[in-house]
């Protein structure tokens, strides 16, 4: 592990830039903002299905301090059933429109369909989070193609199957080994290594204790060459932990992962509750760059 010198230091000239957009990581961890256009996703389904609705929280995330808004048209919880490409497109093509013209925070498009991607890009999207990690070929030729960033989650099985008894030997080693796999897949599309993350996919197709294991070890991921993004926010191991039955309920656990992760130096945390979750990567990000 680096000591708090080398991570200040390295951090001073992490920016990336790409002809989209701009994520400035120089003071630490930042926040991706999650907008389910969906009527269904596991915390906010039906929230932000209206156009209108999906727009006015996504520039409130955006004024609460999000870094990234990740905008999908597909719940991905567990037992969730596949949504076709033209009615993902129906949803988030006019919201990621409204937005990019409205903000200057790039727009992730949350999707592991490769027509998704392509419309959502076409519309001003700047970034790709695919929960497959680019498990279609022609997603990786896009990104290169956009010049875009993109996510790589790890994901055991699919949405419908992911929760029915994961297993591993070893979940850590499994999860890096099968991230580093696809980030190196990636390179040789020619997406280059800094516009790479990866995710070890907190919550698909894991179990409370795999979720726990991959969080106490995430700076194994920190330190594999690629930046790092963790979704936990509001997910149903937390629940477990704190015994809180509604995913509202589960801030305080949320922040809790949040804090950890950025204390890791975990460059993106994606989130529902924006700006509790601003508050908390701040204080993080101030006491790591504190010098004496």
């Amino acid at each position: 592990m680096k000591n708090k010198k080398e991570k200040v230091k390295s951090r001073s000239e992490d920016v990336v830039e790409w002809p989209a957009g701009r994520l400035d990581f120089s003071a630490g961890c930042v926040v991706m903002g999650v907008l389910n256009v969906t009527p269904d996703s596991f915390s906010d389904g039906g929230q932000f299905f209206d156009t209108d609705k999906a727009i006015e929280q996504g520039l409130k995330m955006a004024a609460d301090g999000a870094a990234i808004i990740d905008v999908g048209g597909e719940s991905t919880r567990p037992g969730s059933a596949p949504v076709s490409a033209e009615e993902q497109k129906e949803r988030v093509v006019p919201v990621i429109e409204a937005l990019a013209k409205k903000s200057d925070v790039p727009i992730s498009v949350d999707t592991t369909n490769y027509e998704v991607a392509k419309a959502a890009l076409d519309a001003g999207a700047a970034m790709i989070n695919d929960i497959t990690a680019l498990s279609d070929q022609r997603m990786g030729e896009l990104a290169a193609e956009k010049s875009v960033p993109v996510v790589l989650m790890h994901i055991q099985g699919t949405p419908a199957t992911m929760q029915i008894e994961p297993k591993y030997k070893n979940v850590v080693a499994e999860v890096l080994a099968f991230l580093l796999e696809r980030a190196k897949r990636a390179e040789k599309f020619g997406i280059p290594k800094q516009r790479i993350f990866i995710d070890p996919g907190i919550g698909f197709g894991k179990t409370t204790e795999h979720n726990l294991l991959l969080l106490r070890d995430i700076d194994r991921f920190v330190d594999s060459g690629y930046r790092v993004c963790i979704g936990a926010s509001r997910k149903a191991f937390i629940g477990k932990l704190t015994g809180k039955d509604e995913p509202t309920g589960r801030i305080f656990g949320t922040a809790a992962t949040v804090a950890l992760c950025a204390a890791a130096g975990v460059s993106i945390v994606r989130v529902h509750d924006v700006a509790e979750m601003v508050d908390v990567v701040r204080i993080i990000n101030a006491v790591e760059h504190i010098e004496v």
